[in-house]
């Protein structure tokens, strides 16, 4: 599957997506069937599935960042199991911050560490155990929904406002990773982040299928240091237009832009025509926090052109405080349900 979606996938359905549509049904059939199927292996640990209905960008990452903040502030050890896209490993690793690089574990692993131990793994279960044998006691899957390679005791789906789930099409000729009915049977609740309406149909029908929504919004950090600059704005994420927008709305001076593909590694000519552009219009340049680990793990030239670029931190913010704690409470009474009907 390509990291780089077909902007006809975030339109109204047109002739692209039912053109495709024969090989839509096809996938969705196969992807649905794992699903319904689904009887995946567990862990002792209550694990918490932070997973989205589409492919590409969502808020995945932020939102993971903010449960293994509550989780710590409640006292817990929680611990991350990611598959690490864009990584080198095919095996088990265990994130080092310090001494790891997002060419070897993925720019969104390197991300997370930040917060919590974090095991790269295309074996979920693996990944999870070897949390449980650190000393962990929470374990959050980031992405992982549709795999069913690992029984999650909750699985909260997160949603942009803004896109919502695209043209509502299944892979190839939209964004779904599976039809939605399938993926809601599986949902637990539903995460809204932004106030757009894109997301509006999906949510009525989470809402239609008694599934809780909440709703959160992704807010800057440090927004003083945007006053009187005049921006050029680039980004290597899932939705780099979401990128632009929050930093409009935060109050920057957005002249230029420049979208990248997801995961995107920077050349030197792309680093090249950057920084030419904004000395030739007197810009200062600004990027993402993956985009930052991304250029870090670069060439000299990238380490160098990461020091000179601004960098846009986010958190998440949930529009009711009690949000994070009530799921991860949720999520512990599960698993202690099927602990007690197991024994």
């Amino acid at each position: 599957m390509t990291s780089e979606a077909p902007p006809f996938w975030w339109e109204k359905p047109d002739w692209r997506a039912r053109a495709l549509s024969p090989l839509s049904k096809i996938y969705g059939a196969v992807a649905g069937r794992r699903i319904r199927r689904a009887k995946p292996p567990a862990v002792q640990l209550p694990v918490l599935c932070i997973g989205n209905f589409t492919l590409g960008g969502a808020g995945k990452t932020p939102t993971s960042i903010a449960f293994a903040q509550a989780a710590v502030a409640a006292g817990l050890k929680p611990g991350i199991v990611s598959r690490g896209y864009g990584g080198a490993f095919s095996g088990l690793h265990r994130v080092d911050p310090d001494h790891d690089s997002a060419r070897h574990v993925g720019d969104e692993p390197m991300l997370l560490a930040r917060h919590a131990p974090v095991v790269v793994s295309a074996n979920r279960l693996a990944g999870a155990v070897a949390l449980q044998e650190a000393g962990c006691d929470f374990i959050i899957m980031d992405d992982g929904f549709q795999s069913a390679r690992l029984h999650f005791d909750y699985a909260l789906l997160v949603v942009d406002a803004g896109r919502g789930i695209g043209n509502g099409h299944v892979f190839p000729g939209g964004p779904l990773r599976a039809p939605l009915t399938d993926q809601l049977v599986r949902t637990d609740a539903l995460l809204k982040i932004g106030t757009a309406a894109g997301a509006d149909h999906v949510v009525r029908r989470a809402a239609r299928a008694a599934k809780p929504i909440y709703e959160a919004v992704l807010k800057p950090k440090a927004v003083g240091e945007l006053a009187g600059k005049r921006l050029l704005a680039f980004a290597g994420i899932g939705d780099p237009a979401k990128f632009f927008r929050t930093l409009e709305e935060a109050g920057g001076n957005v002249v230029q832009t420049r979208p990248f593909p997801d995961h995107h590694p920077y050349t030197d000519d792309d680093l090249g025509d950057l920084a030419k552009t904004a000395d030739e219009q007197g810009l200062t340049l600004i990027t993402t926090a993956k985009d930052q680990v991304r250029l870090l793990d670069g060439s000299s030239s990238a380490k160098e052109f990461a020091a000179r670029a601004l960098v846009l931190e986010i958190e998440l913010v949930f529009s009711h405080q009690q949000t994070a704690s009530r799921i991860i409470r949720e999520t512990r009474e599960r698993a202690r349900a099927r602990a007690i009907k197991r024994s």
